[in-house]
């Protein structure tokens, strides 16, 4: 793997050589300088007529997107992805595109009133699919007030590690308390978080998912920077992603400078901000504000400018 170039310096073209597990050496030579975005498609057609906010996320220094709430089962019921299918909308990117899906929660069936919630949860058929489409990562957790709880991530996990092997990079944790489940981190959990890290990497994650401080309460620098360093020193190699949501991704660029700097501190290898904006994903301009406080305007701006490179 030392010839993979690092994500945040990659083009179109390096980056399409890469296997999962390249892309994953890719971030973590890339020293903690990673953004990702998150596009909500079932809130719409996107913040600007005729281009997906997948497109604006990147034009504005995203190095990866991940899809939420996608619909496997009916591919059309997907209206943030413009009529596109991921490989076409990957190669208008020319950067690395994720699904999220959600954890079956133990002994329910569950469904949301705001979109299907079947259709993106991670059960086999859902997983194989989402690879044969495109996904280039898995997100594994579960969306505010689905239940899903820490060991149905732990469960699942290993499930889908267990079917896909290395041609799945995947990312697990908990970073969204759900309905009464503390995130990791939070001393308030009724479990111990160093421990579920561990249950999670020996399952198979390939990168564990925390809160950022600043954005999710009572959650401080102290707290996600202890659980990252215990990330890395427990298997080496295992990348750690803070993401910012919790609605703070809708503030102004000033408050999210201020919370990069943290998730900074952490020393975690990828900064996330949620869709909890309008249109289905943040504000353009705090995922320019993220990027350019966690990696500096040179990288910004190539990531902005290279996508035909």
């Amino acid at each position: 793997m030392n010839e993979v170039k690092r994500l945040i310096s990659a083009s179109k073209n390096d980056f399409k050589k890469m296997s999962p597990m390249e892309l994953k050496e890719s971030i973590y030579k890339s020293e903690g300088r990673v953004i990702m975005g998150q596009h909500l498609l079932f809130a719409g057609s996107g913040l600007v007529r005729g281009i997906t906010n997948s497109e604006l996320m990147f034009s504005f220094g995203a190095d990866m997107v991940m899809l939420n709430t996608i619909d496997l089962d009916n591919l059309n019921n997907n209206p943030g992805l413009c009529g596109l299918t991921i490989k076409e909308l990957k190669e208008l990117c020319g950067r690395p595109i994720g699904i999220y899906l959600g954890c079956v929660k133990q002994g329910e069936t569950l469904k949301s009133k705001l979109y299907r919630l079947e259709g993106m949860l991670a059960t086999k058929e859902h997983v194989v699919k989402a690879l044969e489409l495109g996904a280039d990562f898995i997100v594994l957790g579960g969306n505010p007030g689905s239940g899903t709880s820490i060991k149905d991530v732990i469960a699942t996990t290993k499930m889908v590690k267990d079917l896909v092997g290395d041609k799945g990079f995947l990312f697990a944790g908990k970073w969204e308390d759900g309905i009464n489940e503390k995130v990791l981190g939070d001393p308030l959990a009724t479990y111990d978080s160093k421990e579920i890290i561990k249950n999670l990497i020996d399952a198979g994650a390939d990168c564990i998912d925390l809160p950022a401080p600043g954005s999710r309460h009572g959650i401080t620098v102290e707290m996600i920077r202890e659980l990252v360093e215990f990330i890395h020193r427990y298997k080496p190699g295992t990348l750690a992603m803070t993401f910012l949501n919790s609605s703070v991704e809708c503030a102004d660029p000033d408050t999210v400078r201020l919370i990069a700097l943290k998730m900074k501190e952490t020393g975690a290898d990828i900064h996330a901000i949620g869709d909890g904006g309008f249109g289905g994903c943040s504000s353009p301009e705090n995922i320019h504000q993220l990027s350019v406080s966690i990696k500096g305007r040179q990288y910004t701006y190539y990531r902005m400018a290279s996508v035909n490179r």
